[in-house]
């Protein structure tokens, strides 16, 4: 099972729409609101969630998150509304199926 986490900055839920074999969590649920980056990606890497979906473009810029062993789906979204990052959904299902996820997912 692939362990997700959505960042704050999309829609929670779009959780629901990843189904079998990927254990999505959201920022809030784990009430992880508040943390910064740095903080985000180490308690990530405590919770041992492998990868981070966002629509922030500059976090891999700002942040060594390979130092937490935490992987980044970025989404290029012109917003971050729901029926605008759901098409997302099955190219990041796509990018597990075909094996293909690296540390660093640029998603168009």
């Amino acid at each position: 099972m692939f362990k997700l986490l959505l960042d704050e900055n999309l829609p929670k839920k779009l959780k629901y729409r990843f189904g079998e074999g990927f254990d999505v969590k959201t920022v809030p649920e784990l009430g992880w609101q508040s943390l910064q980056n740095s903080e985000l990606l180490r308690a990530m890497s405590q919770e041992e969630l492998e990868f981070l979906i966002t629509a922030d473009k500059n976090l891999s810029y700002q942040q060594n998150y390979r130092k937490w062993n935490v992987k980044l789906i970025v989404l290029n979204t012109v917003d971050n509304r729901y029926k605008s990052v759901l098409p997302f959904v099955d190219k990041i299902k796509e990018l597990f199926k075909q094996n293909t996820i690296q540390d660093y997912n640029w998603i168009d």
